[in-house]
């Protein structure tokens, strides 16, 4: 069936969404609302609301939508899943109650608590004396984090107590949580409120700066494989984390159809649940799909519609894809827009925050402008073909990461090497 597919954001990941259903040879026409420059050269933009749920059902339906892709997780905490699904049209994306995974912590740590899935301690602290005694009951590193959604940046992670009190200050509900040490993974999973389909684990790079140095962003860069992961993790996260979660999810009668992303942490005690979103993850989605094989359109109306117990494991390539973000001036406390972008248009080149001008010039118009995926064989090549799109761009003030996959591909590299030796 050829499907018509209506994808909801205007990031770098609704663009890599629509680029991927784009090339799956079973999807007709892909539609992104409202999208961005780089969505305009892979399907037709429009300009909705996405989060009045009526007007994106009534857009849908106009469209004669076979399924609607809900990317950021605003609208699906908003339930906009709930308004396109009560008029008839299959959704990948959780509904309002499920998307609280995403939508509070404390919901998502109750949910775990009952699941049995291990994560860190925490406290729910509802007034500022609770936030200090949980501070001294955990110690430094402090980790504070927004209870709501704070698009990427309510966490802080420090040694600074003041700063730690401050940014519990700013937020309303907040989290107090020990510290987990240890590598982190991101490992996404789509689910049909059943059944589980798991991709391949990322990681991806949250502070600002290289060597992971200054202020927590919404993700510097990502890639996949992990060299260095142990063997069998992706199922263990499925038995231990995603299948339990998806099962008491449906045990409470809110089950959760979309995509489950489990933020890790594999600490010395063992793999711990950093934090869950609802969503696919910025910026891992985007060298995920350039590793995808199996088609995307069919995996997620799977999804949508109950059926992904008769679809196959997902195929990945066998080499590697790095993504390295190309940020504004001032990312991302104060991110500076409209200035010009050249040399864009290559391959592997997903928008992000950019925008057309009165002239048709392609401008910045957020924070994380462009990520830059290059594959390869190797994670060494991989890191070269995206370094090298990115010498090939000018942001006028526009500042990335420099060490984005580097110690994994020094890592896999030092593990062929041992295997020849061998």
């Amino acid at each position: 069936m050829t499907q018509t597919v209506l994808v909801l954001g205007s990031g770098g990941r609704e663009h890599a969404l629509a680029w991927a259903l784009s090339k799956d040879v079973e999807v007709g026409a892909v539609h992104i609302a409202p999208g961005n420059p780089g969505t305009a050269l892979v399907g037709v933009n429009h300009r909705v609301d996405i989060m009045d749920g009526r007007a994106v059902a009534a857009l849908a339906t106009e469209l004669g939508a076979d399924l609607v892709v809900v990317g950021p997780e605003a609208p699906l905490v908003a339930g906009v899943a709930d308004a396109v699904r009560a008029a008839g049209i299959p959704v990948f994306g959780p509904s309002a109650e499920a998307a609280q995974l995403e939508g509070s912590k404390a919901f998502a740590k109750m949910i775990m608590e009952a699941a049995g899935v291990p994560t860190a301690a925490a406290r729910l602290c509802l007034s500022m004396d609770e936030v200090v005694a949980a501070l001294d009951e955990y110690g430094a590193p402090y980790v504070v984090k927004d209870d709501g959604l704070a698009a990427g940046k309510g966490v802080i992670v420090t040694d600074d107590r003041d700063a730690a009190i401050r940014h519990a200050a700013s937020c309303g509900r907040v989290i107090i949580e020990e510290f987990l040490d240890g590598p982190e993974v991101s490992l996404f999973a789509l689910s049909d409120g059943v059944n589980v389909l798991a991709f391949e684990p990322a990681q991806d790079f949250k502070r600002v700066g290289d060597g992971d140095a200054g202020p927590n962003t919404g993700g510097m860069g990502a890639y996949t494989p992990l060299p260095w992961a142990p063997s069998g993790l992706t199922d263990e996260v499925v038995a231990t984390v995603i299948q339990p979660t998806i099962d008491e999810m449906r045990r409470r009668g809110t089950p959760f159809v979309g995509l489950l992303y489990a933020g890790l942490a594999l600490t010395k005690r063992g793999l711990r649940v950093v934090e869950f979103n609802a969503r696919f993850g910025d910026p891992e989605t985007q060298p995920l799909l350039t590793r995808l094989k199996t088609p995307l359109g069919g995996a997620l109306y799977a999804a949508a519609t109950g059926n992904l117990a008769a679809h196959p494991p997902l195929v990945w390539g066998s080499g590697a894809a790095v993504g390295v973000v190309i940020a504004a001036a001032g990312y991302p406390d104060a991110p500076r827009k409209g200035d010009p972008i050249t040399g864009a248009e290559a391959e592997g080149v997903f928008h992000a925050g950019t925008a057309l001008d009165s002239d048709g010039q392609l401008v910045s118009a957020g924070g994380r402008v462009l990520t830059v995926v290059g594959t390869g064989d190797s994670l060494a090549e991989a890191r070269a073909a995206a370094y090298a799109k990115v010498a090939q761009i000018d942001l006028p003030g526009g500042f990335h990461r420099n060490d984005i996959a580097q110690w994994a591909a020094e890592t896999e590299l030092r593990q062929a090497q041992e295997s020849e030796n061998e």
